[in-house]
């Protein structure tokens, strides 16, 4: 078989090159040139005899329920919509040693169980290496099939002889197509190797997991079309050296974006959380000022977060402020409040926010907890420990209701909670809740003498 005839085009402006070049001589472009395949032309009837469908009218298409078979994980089913639905292509992206082999390997001894075939291709450990991670977890199993091959035409191969009910691929970055003269995680190899994986989990209903490298910036690495024609994007976040994991969908063709699961890595690999607020709270200190907790809500599911605050007087010309696990800008904009509405003198003061596990909080409702830690370390006040806080804060200092107040309290409520401040917006309509006091505040002024000046006001 020959080679397959490529050409290199420029991303900015177009310009075709029959060889590769680090700039372009068209735009000036540095590094824009990316290798793509030369089609052969084909005549208008030969277009024509390969169209194979006529447009349908919407009210004659028949809708099937999708086909989907569980994992046995209850945080990954929960991310994923339900299960892994068949003939999917579902795409995992994180940083190196964060666990995602070791997570699809124990998804993959799950699935076997059930007596479905597995098959785990390796383009980066040897059999040996799988061997060993597999004997580490306690896995073995008859029906999971391991290969340690780079190849894309032989591994096309493996797939068709096996035809496995779930594939996963680790990594796509160093698969590669021979006729292709590029090196493996180059655009090209990576966008054809993911075109060809995904043709055949179309086309023999297999169910395929791609593991993607990341960049520095924490992007998947690789052309952008890659996550466009994958089903579902799947993201693994956390510190190496912290235990915790939060697995995230960022794109979901067969559920929704807004769920996380959250995992623990132990030395039997990685454990579900099935209840992340005792986790987040379970080293909470109750004699110390700048601490609060949230009430969150992670998709469906509610989840009571610590948020700790310190304020110190600056050795700086400029007060240094810092915020993890939590939008920098935001913290910036609430003390800009503080400091015009109630007063609090932060000019000369560094600030730092920090939500403690090790999870990433985006939700406007995490506002009032923040005013509240911040305002807490810098009058050196302790907020009750049995106090639980959540709201919207505006430029002006108002308290805006938030969604799901009944979830959130609930939560607060199994969790031993007395007190819960929210935004009076959301007291109308609550049902009654007998062990814990709901108190209505209308601006950040309020909530802070009530939680701060020990009285409380309906």
């Amino acid at each position: 078989m020959g080679k397959i005839k490529t050409k290199y085009v420029c991303q900015e402006c177009g310009y075709i090159s029959l060889k590769w070049m680090g700039k372009c001589p068209e735009c000036n472009s540095w590094q824009s040139f990316v290798e793509e395949f030369v089609e052969k032309k084909r005549s208008s009837s030969e277009v024509v005899k390969a169209v194979s469908q006529k447009p349908v009218k919407l009210k004659n298409i028949e809708l099937q329920i999708e086909d989907r078979f569980k994992t046995d994980n209850i945080e990954l089913d929960r991310v994923l919509g339900g299960g892994i639905v068949k003939g999917s292509l579902v795409l995992v992206g994180g940083d190196p040693g964060i666990g995602k082999s070791t997570l699809l390997i124990q998804v993959a001894s799950n699935i076997g169980n059930k007596g479905l075939k597995v098959l785990y291709v390796s383009g980066e450990e040897s059999l040996k290496q799988i061997k060993m991670r597999a004997d580490r977890l306690s896995i073995d199993n008859e029906n999971l099939y391991i290969v340690s091959e780079n190849n894309l035409q032989y591994i096309s191969k493996y797939i068709e002889e096996i035809n496995p009910n779930l594939l996963i691929i680790d990594s796509i970055q160093t698969v590669y197509n021979p006729d292709i003269t590029s090196a493996p995680g180059s655009v090209s190899q990576v966008r054809e190797g993911t075109a060809t994986l995904m043709k055949l989990s179309k086309k023999l209903g297999i169910a395929t997991f791609i593991v993607g490298h990341v960049t520095k910036t924490g992007s998947i690495a690789g052309p952008k079309v890659l996550e466009h024609m994958v089903d579902t994007v799947l993201y693994f976040e956390g510190e190496k050296h912290n235990i915790y994991r939060v697995l995230r969908a960022v794109k979901n063709r067969f559920g929704s974006t807004n769920e996380i699961g959250i995992f623990e890595m132990t030395n039997n690999g990685l454990e579900q959380v099935i209840n992340p607020s005792h986790l987040f709270l379970a080293h909470r200190p109750k004699e110390a000022s700048g601490s609060v907790v949230i009430a969150g809500i992670e998709g469906t599911r509610p989840v009571l977060i610590e948020i700790q605050a310190l304020i110190s007087p600056t050795s700086f010309g400029n007060p240094r402020r810092m915020a993890t696990g939590i939008d920098y800008n935001r913290v910036v904009m609430l003390m800009a409040v503080l400091e015009k509405k109630i007063g609090l003198q932060l000019q000369g003061q560094d600030g730092y926010v920090n939500v403690v596990g090790g999870i990433q909080l985006s939700e406007p409702a995490v506002d009032l907890a923040i005013v509240c830690a911040i305002a807490s370390s810098f009058r050196n006040k302790i907020i009750d420990h049995q106090t639980i806080i959540f709201g919207e804060v505006g430029l002006t200092g108002e308290v805006r209701a938030v969604n799901y107040p009944e979830k959130r309290i609930t939560e607060a409520v199994k969790m031993g909670f007395k007190t819960c401040v929210i935004p009076k917006g959301n007291t109308n309509g609550l049902p009654a809740f007998k062990d814990i006091e709901i108190v209505g505040v209308d601006n950040v002024y309020e909530a802070l003498d009530i939680v701060l000046g020990g009285r409380h006001s309906g």
